[in-house]
């Protein structure tokens, strides 16, 4: 439950700082006068988020405990509903400083996370772990069917019995004192995970003084590495593992030693040294298998998958074998393709990792006569934004407009007023771009407020989208690889179905939904950037305006599906690592990267190289929340790909259309069970093999 259960997901240490402000003085915890009560971000200092967290916690406590002794007896309204509204001070200071120490953070931060992540697991498990409280919540479960409850209310009802239950509330006061001691160590654990990889990739450097050494790279590449350089110190060219550094390089440099380099930095990212995440992975393993077992269940993935759409680890087995037994011989067969291609152009010897991405896109460029370069001056940042801002209005009449009157975290934020058609506010949009050393890897979708109703009023989402596109330089302004096109409309999905909630309950409302249906709204997204209707609105030349030719948008098209069974291998093998380390009933002793190797050896493509793994560095399932639950992101391909496939058939700017998928889907959070708003949209379950056709893979 959301809103009782506040996890900290990113490591930090070291010493808080000295409080300057005072109480009444600290903007995290007095009233917003900016307008819609967004964030003060421009008042906000590090020395106010210990001293708010303090003073939040009490608050939440006195509010729980006033329920616990309420002398009347339990109902929905001063129990269920009580508890719902209860800690909202505490949500908000945790979702302003957690969504900062995964955007803007530095040792300063981390060293507070690491300081209050115990308070907030103290307080979470105060909450779950107490007798009166539970007993009251159960007297209301007890009777829930005479108490005429409407929808949003019977699943708060549920999802908060199910939240006391699944956290530990009918255990013994034994296991309830190792449970919360769990707890405990696992916020650590997950925040210290999250700080290694963070410093393991902003750790590696590769500066290059001779020129002969860029040969092959496009001038954008070359360009940023000298701005890269010049803001370090440095001579010449310098390049980092952020990926608009790190994957350039390996797609275009003719140095094959030093692509090995900077791949083999980059794959064995926190495997060793300072920054290895080697036990640090282990201990989070262990910690979940063992929370899971002490509440009943034989692993982690049973306890996970129990609140998802595919139920059982036996499911989640089924799919991604049965993806990868089909998948799997498209991929070796596309590999093969480009060891010949390779071999025919004077490459001896097998292809190994820092090849693949250099041969793959010399043959594409061949095959379909296009290259990134050809594309990248059709895609200018703010033309895509100024794109991904029209489509939300096109199917959902949403309208943007900056506000620079609204304070934001750090320079390169840019604050929106978010509309619709009828003028009624929507929410707050962030958007923050370019990538910098506080900032970890990646793009995501985060809120810094949910959506609900209170005593009649209604407060709206405040929603971040955050990236690692390549930043403007004196001489060229952001040009968008078409990947990251594609990047930001799946972001935005998930942006939209933040902005789009409706509801009463903020734990009920936007992304909070099952794991395996929250990549719906934003993969489906992605298809539009493949839609020539679409393309031709926005891609034009950023130096002359010329819209992109349809030779080019033939082309995009027709490339869509270029290794398509390569990457599918790629992400399936990231779910089987994933189901691998939390389908145990016991945790592995091996060498991570052993274990690691020996659960794909199956299904590698290139030689196994020591030392060389994913786990260490891979945040998603160990200090973010996609446990047991990476399979989410094919699981709902296949959604998306059935259910774009209407789109196809009405229009792919189709009003009716869109309405129903943004009455079923995008606004009705976790009101109804994910396959029930599925079925509501589309009039049916998924079509089984909608993702293998639309890869072009049967």
């Amino acid at each position: 439950m959301k809103r009782l259960l506040i996890t900290a997901f990113v490591i930090a240490v070291g010493l808080m700082t000295s409080c300057k402000n005072t109480m009444n003085e600290n903007p995290l915890l007095t009233e917003s006068k900016n307008p819609y009560g967004a964030i003060p971000f421009d008042r906000i200092q590090k020395s106010d988020y210990k001293p708010a967290f303090e003073a939040a916690i009490a608050e939440a406590k006195a509010e729980m405990k006033a329920i616990i002794e309420n002398p009347e007896a339990p109902t929905f309204e001063n129990t269920v509903e009580a508890m719902e509204r209860s800690g909202k001070t505490l949500n908000r200071v945790s979702s302003i400083f957690f969504n900062l120490v995964e955007a803007d953070t530095d040792s300063v931060m981390q060293a507070i996370a690491e300081e209050v992540s115990p308070m907030l697991t103290e307080y979470s498990m105060s909450i779950m772990l107490n007798d009166s409280l539970f007993n009251r919540v159960k007297a209301v479960w007890e009777c829930r069917d005479s108490l005429n409850l409407n929808q949003e209310q019977a699943r708060l009802m549920s999802e908060t019995y199910k939240a006391f239950e699944r956290n530990g509330a009918n255990l013994s006061p034994e296991q309830k004192s190792r449970f919360a001691k769990m707890e405990e160590e696992l916020s650590l654990a997950t925040l210290r995970f999250g700080k290694n990889a963070l410093a393991a990739n902003n750790e590696f450097e590769m500066n290059i003084t001779d020129s002969t050494e860029l040969a092959g790279l496009p001038g954008f590449v070359v360009e940023m590495a000298a701005e890269e350089a010049k803001s370090r110190n440095e001579e010449g060219w310098t390049f980092t593992l952020k990926a608009p550094s790190c994957r350039p390089f390996l797609k275009y440099s003719e140095n094959r030693e030093l692509r090995e380099k900077i791949w083999l930095a980059s794959a064995t990212e926190a495997v060793g040294g300072e920054n290895s995440n080697l036990q640090t992975l282990l201990d989070i393993v262990r910690l979940r298998t063992e929370e899971a077992q002490i509440l009943g269940y034989e692993t982690y993935s049973d306890y996970a998958l129990e609140t998802r759409m595919a139920k059982t680890k036996e499911n989640v087995a089924t799919f991604l074998n049965d993806l990868m037994s089909k998948t799997f011989p498209y991929a070796k067969k596309e590999l093969e393709e480009i060891q010949k291609y390779a071999n025919a152009n004077g490459f001896e010897g097998r292809l190994m990792n820092w090849d693949y991405s250099y041969w793959s896109e010399k043959y594409k460029n061949e095959k379909f006569s296009m290259n990134e370069e050809m594309l990248k001056p059709y895609f200018r940042l703010e033309n895509v934004q100024a794109a991904i801002f029209d489509l939300a209005n096109r199917l959902y009449g949403l309208n943007f407009e900056e506000d620079k009157s609204i304070p934001v975290y750090q320079k390169d934020v840019k604050a929106f007023n978010v509309t619709d058609a009828d003028g009624r506010f929507m929410a707050l949009l962030y958007i923050d771009y370019f990538p910098r050393e506080s900032k970890r890897s990646g793009a995501w979708m985060t809120d810094f407020r949910g959506a609900s109703i209170e005593n009649g009023e209604e407060e709206r989402p405040f929603v971040s989208l955050v990236t690692n596109f390549t930043k403007p330089t004196e001489n060229m302004p952001s040009l968008l690889t078409f990947d990251e096109v594609t990047t930001i409309l799946h972001e935005f999905g998930h942006a939209l179905h933040g902005m789009l909630a409706e509801g009463t309950y903020a734990s009920l409302t936007g992304t909070n939904v099952a794991r395996d249906f929250v990549e719906l709204p934003s993969q489906i997204m992605e298809n539009w950037a493949y839609e020539p209707e679409y393309l031709k609105t926005f891609a034009k030349h950023y130096q002359t305006g010329e819209v992109i030719p349809q030779e080019l948008v033939d082309k995009i098209v027709a490339a869509k599906n270029y290794m398509a069974g390569y990457n599918q291998v790629g992400q399936l093998k990231y779910g089987l690592i994933d189901m691998a380390w939390y389908s145990s009933d016991k945790v592995p002793t091996d060498d991570p990267v052993a274990y690691e190797q020996s659960v794909i050896k199956n299904y590698a493509l290139f030689p196994q190289l020591p030392d060389v793994a994913t786990s260490p560095s891979f945040g998603h399932i160990f200090s973010g929340g996609y446990a047991a639950g990476y399979y989410s992101y094919k699981w709902a391909e296949v959604l998306e790909a059935d259910a774009f496939a209407l789109f196809k058939e009405t229009g792919i700017f189709n009003k009716e259309t869109a309405e129903s998928f943004r009455k079923n889907i995008l606004s009705r959070g976790k009101i109804e069970d994910a396959d029930v708003l599925y079925r509501n949209f589309r009039g049916r379950d998924p079509e089984p093999d909608a993702l293998m056709k639309k890869l072009g893979l049967n």
